[in-house]
């Protein structure tokens, strides 16, 4: 699955919860990861402070 950093400590990660492919919103604050919600579409996002043109995708470890 995907991972993608914002500023700020925002990530955002594609994730299989409950058999429905969602998109998971967190906050790292202060080593603390607190979560602000989950998704359907990228279009929600912007309901959970997420800008999509900041996103950065993180590269899988398995590719370095």
């Amino acid at each position: 699955m995907g991972q993608w950093r914002g500023p700020d400590g925002i990530l955002v990660e594609a994730i299989i919860l409950d058999d429905r492919p969602l998109l998971r919103v967190s906050h790292q604050v202060n080593g603390r990861t607190y979560l602000r919600g989950y998704c359907t579409t990228v279009s929600e996002l912007g309901q959970h402070g997420v800008d999509l043109a900041e996103l950065v995708e993180d590269r899988p470890l398995d590719h370095l």
